[in-house]
């Protein structure tokens, strides 16, 4: 049976199952809500909700959260949060909050003679919560010294690591006091985020971190600045949330909105075509998903589908002495082997449909600065051949079975990680089979959707772990990115690969302010992780976004510096 007439065949099953887990109304419709304060107002047509589907539960409602999240499951913070700044479709970067961005060489980003900075943000006029509070420098001030308490297991991470102090200068003035020249200071999206004092601010006082970060303010009770409040949560199901009519870029065009978890794919594509479900997040759908609602589509112009090529698959190597296993990882000739028994093009015919982007660099090939990591970066491509001479220089023999062996016969056994997700779990195979084929035992193990809440268990992967990254790649195999128990296991180095010569170079650029000079120092960055073979890129893959045809608004993403998918929600309409 071809995949067009299976799909054909399962449809009224699919659907059945998506209606059914749409919630108490079967329609894919929250219960009426009676919202008090502004927010009552509605137009005289009544709209219907948008059911926005998402991956799995929201761990945490803030932008900056204060527990561990995993990108894989892709929280659409954006929808319940305003930030200082965001980068639009093409990555450029865009004032929110801020009238205005900080600017190298003008009073709003000055370097001192001792070498500190300071960067000036003026907040836009009548800004307010979603309780109606008005939002001050007070409350950047206010969220610093949260992000900054070592407890909490942020204060290292960029961008607080490098501020030295947060000032209000006035209600609509914030200051960002700079240890050193930061070149990223200019751009801090969701990396800085008021938190409201007046909520927080005795709590913050008086509780331990382990209950401040647990409060129910971060999910059931959450209050921010963007463009939808939350008015109902049912954990594990959905969350509704009414518009914000205080909304900085102003009131959504949509007054309703309800966040539903789909872990089954087919249940969103079930969903999508019944119109159950409006719009799907990233990571819900493959770009063989995106195929079949293509196909589904053609005739009646049901719905676009969006491909964004801005997700990086990488295998990370585990490189802690204590928990690498096998210890065979620590030999650089092992790793550089696996590099290159891995076929990543296989990957990207059969999970993208030829949409990703093959790279072996953390940067994308697609970048305007790449010929200058081409010239200097180390090279794994696939060579089995080249891959067996590895693993026999570094002491292993090939058996009758055709799997390396150590001198005492032990074979040399691997397991690769993914998360759970048809996709994952292919790709996941794909490489298995290639790294068996090579001479590796490979073994394949899988995460579900709630093990990937476990930040120190995925940090602590024995073998390869297979993830995907978005922005802040070359940022991630510093040293202080290394998950540890004193950070509550958060940080995105998981390998725990540690080089001095990268924290140097990186240190160098992010203490950069000239452009020429930070490509440079990116390219060298790029020579030492791929020459110490610290992780194995594979290819850029294609996030798929879907919305129905009669909703309007939902752009295509171009870059991997691009914002998350539910750009420009306030402006999202339905279609007269």
């Amino acid at each position: 049976m071809t995949r067009t007439r299976l799909f054909t065949a399962v449809l009224p099953t699919l659907i059945m199952i998506a209606i059914a887990a749409c919630g108490p109304t079967g329609r894919g419709e929250p219960p009426a809500q009676s919202p008090s304060g502004a927010d009552t107002q509605r137009s005289s047509a009544p709209q219907r909700t948008l059911v926005i589907a998402i991956r799995g539960e929201l761990p945490s409602l803030a932008a900056k959260p204060l527990v561990p999240v995993t990108g894989a499951l892709a929280p659409p913070t954006t929808l319940f949060n305003a930030t200082l700044d965001f980068n639009d479709e093409r990555g450029n970067p865009r004032p929110i909050l801020a009238e205005a961005l900080p600017q190298a060489g003008t009073d709003s980003w000055r370097v001192l003679p001792d070498g500190r900075m300071e960067t000036t943000y003026k907040l836009k006029p009548n800004l307010s919560w979603h309780d109606g509070k008005p939002l001050t420098a007070d409350d950047f001030v206010f969220a610093w010294r949260v992000y900054a308490t070592p407890e909490l297991g942020v204060a290292t991470s960029p961008p607080i690591g490098q501020m030295e102090e947060v000032v209000a200068m006035d209600p609509r003035t914030v200051m960002i006091r700079w240890r050193q020249t930061y070149g990223e200071a200019g751009i801090l999206q969701d990396q800085f985020q008021a938190l409201p004092r007046h909520i927080l601010g005795e709590q913050f006082q008086n509780l331990d971190p382990l209950s401040f970060s647990s409060l129910p303010f971060w999910t059931t009770e959450y209050v921010g600045l963007g463009p939808y409040k939350i008015t109902t949560w049912e954990p594990g199901a959905y969350v509704d949330a009414a518009a914000f009519d205080g909304y900085v870029l102003g009131r959504p065009k949509i007054d309703r909105i309800r966040v539903q978890v789909f872990s089954d794919p087919n249940a969103a594509i079930a969903g999508i075509l019944s119109q159950q479900v409006h719009f799907v997040g990233d990571f819900v759908f493959s770009e063989t998903d995106g195929e079949t609602l293509e196909h589904r589509w053609e005739q009646d112009h049901g719905g676009k589908v969006l491909y964004a090529p801005v997700e990086l698959r990488l295998s990370v190597l585990q490189l802690r002495p204590e928990y690498a296993d096998p210890p065979a990882l620590l030999d650089v000739r092992v790793r550089r082997a696996i590099a290159q028994s891995i076929d990543a093009s296989i990957a990207v015919e059969v999970l993208t449909g030829g949409k990703g982007l093959l790279t072996q660099t953390l940067s994308s090939p697609a970048a305007d600065y790449y010929p200058e990591i081409e010239k200097v970066f180390v090279k794994h491509p696939y060579d089995p051949r080249q891959a067996a001479t590895l693993i026999e220089e570094a002491g292993f023999v090939r058996q009758s079975n055709g799997f390396f062996a150590d001198r005492g016969g032990k074979q040399l056994g691997i397991g690769v990680w993914s998360s759970s997700g048809a996709k994952n779990e292919r790709e996941n195979a794909i490489y298995t089979d290639s790294l068996k084929r090579s001479g590796f035992d490979a073994t394949t193990y899988v995460f579900s959707a709630e093990q990937l809440r476990d930040a120190q268990a995925r940090a602590l992967i024995p073998g390869i772990g297979i993830r995907g990254f978005g922005q802040k790649r070359i940022e991630a195999y510093t040293s202080e990115q290394i998950p540890r128990p004193e950070s509550r296991w958060q940080g995105d180095n998981r390998g725990g690969w540690s080089n001095p010569e990268f924290d140097q170079l990186f240190a160098a650029y992010v203490t950069t302010l000239d452009r020429t000079q930070r490509i440079q120092e990116i390219a060298q960055m790029e020579r030492v992780f791929s020459a110490d073979t610290a992780g194995i890129p594979h290819f850029f893959s294609a996030i798929v976004n879907a919305h129905v045809g009669s909703l309007q608004g939902p752009v295509q993403r171009t870059t991997p510096e691009s914002g998350i998918g539910y750009l420009h929600v306030h402006n999202w309409e339905w279609r007269s």
